[in-house]
């Protein structure tokens, strides 16, 4: 894991949801434990010996001592520094030699702490993909947490959607292109993959925080998966979902997950795979239309969610390109993005049964990126600009 740009990055976007002020004082501390080792107070010794135990003078010395000119992210979670280790001892080496990597320091008290680090090194250290972010190795040293990541140089997705201007220690203040629409297909199709991997396995894993910024980029823009800190099995047997506290990023979390009882508390969401197909839906959306899934309200307007506005342009086919990203400059094929606003709208679906399982996703994406679609859109097609629908 890693980025190029210095704050916020992989961790920070719109705001958490932990629930109402109400549910969070009724929540307790009996919720039900993942069956993939993400109970245990410490590492799992079947799961240690894949990973590489860092000492924090090693770290210290990758990244020269966190020297801020090594910072490439920060966030309540902690912050995130380059380092440098040797590629086949892992050992800590000079800038400039050895493998770049990507070191997680987490904040003693950020949120839910131990419980996500432990959760982010149990599950990384068992799952291994394409399409998910490496994790090399950890550090448990007294109150010190820290995960050691592959370095990712095109940093979050989030950064190249949202932001004018990247930020790094190779480049200062280097201009953001916008992602051309054949590179927003392969993401999206890299994305749906690291889903459908996670929802294949027999425990059935829930990602539950897809968004921009937990989606990484490599040097060739193929996207990983990142940030585990709050995954956890799904359900088993006869179980319909899992009942868990509501927990997530607001805008992107399923209306079934984050939905109060007739008492006005969230505190036991109803959790599925196929929670996590309706944030796909979200980051599918943002890479049609450029939006954030939250925009910061303005003074005296209410909060609208992207999903809210852009939805009565999803369900009309010659509408859809209304809302396309202008700074895509109609260099998209306009069937192409039709048939992406088309399956945004089914995994945005109100009823999670309704939603396309990752599987039939990742089919509809692959047919789309590997058709003959990326021939420019007639004028016409952007002739009403965002300006006339603004999200506010």
């Amino acid at each position: 894991m890693g980025s190029s740009c210095t704050k916020p990055v992989a961790h920070v976007s719109s705001s958490n949801i932990s629930g109402s002020k109400k549910s969070q004082s009724r929540t307790n501390s009996s919720q039900q434990k993942a069956s993939l080792q993400t109970s245990h107070e410490s590492v799992d010794p079947s799961i240690s010996g894949k990973l590489k135990s860092f000492s924090l003078i090693d770290l210290k010395e990758a990244t020269k001592n966190f020297r801020r000119e090594n910072l490439i992210g920060e966030g309540g979670f902690g912050r995130i520094f380059k380092g440098w280790i040797d590629e086949n001892t892992y050992s800590p080496t000079k800038p400039g030699s050895g493998i770049v990597v990507a070191v997680k320091n987490l904040k003693p008290e950020s949120f839910q702490g131990h419980k996500e680090w432990l959760a982010e090194v149990n599950y990384l250290g068992q799952l291994h993909h394409e399409n998910l972010v490496k994790l090399v190795g950890y550090c448990l040293q007294g109150k010190n947490r820290l995960l050691v990541y592959e370095f990712m140089q095109k940093g979050s997705l989030e950064n190249h959607l949202f932001r004018k201007k990247v930020v790094s220690s190779l480049i200062l203040a280097e201009n953001v292109q916008p992602i051309a629409w054949a590179t927003r297909v392969n993401i999206s199709v890299g994305v749906a993959k690291g889903l459908a991997f996670l929802h294949s396995l027999n425990a059935n894993v829930i990602f539950r925080d897809l968004k921009a910024s937990n989606i990484l980029l490599d040097s060739d823009f193929n996207a990983k998966l990142s940030d585990f800190g709050l995954a956890r099995d799904g359900p088993t047997g006869d179980n319909t979902h899992v009942s868990t506290r509501v927990i997530g990023t607001q805008g992107y979390a399923a209306p079934e997950y984050v939905a109060t009882d007739l008492d006005g508390f969230n505190e036991a969401g109803h959790l599925t795979p196929r929670s996590d197909v309706y944030s796909f839906g979200v980051v599918l959306l943002e890479l049609l239309t450029g939006k954030r899934a939250v925009e910061d309200a303005r003074p005296g307007l209410s909060e609208e969610t992207l999903v809210d506005w852009a939805m009565p342009f999803l369900s009309d086919s010659r509408r859809v390109l209304r809302i396309m990203d202008t700074r895509l400059g109609g260099q998209y094929s306009k069937k192409g993005a039709q048939a992406a606003a088309a399956l945004a709208l089914q995994c945005l679906n109100s009823d999670p049964k309704i939603r396309p399982p990752m599987v039939d996703v990742v089919a509809t994406l692959e047919g789309l990126q590997s058709s003959n679609t990326f021939q420019r859109t007639p004028k016409y097609a952007n002739a009403t600009k965002h300006s006339c629908h603004s999200l506010t």
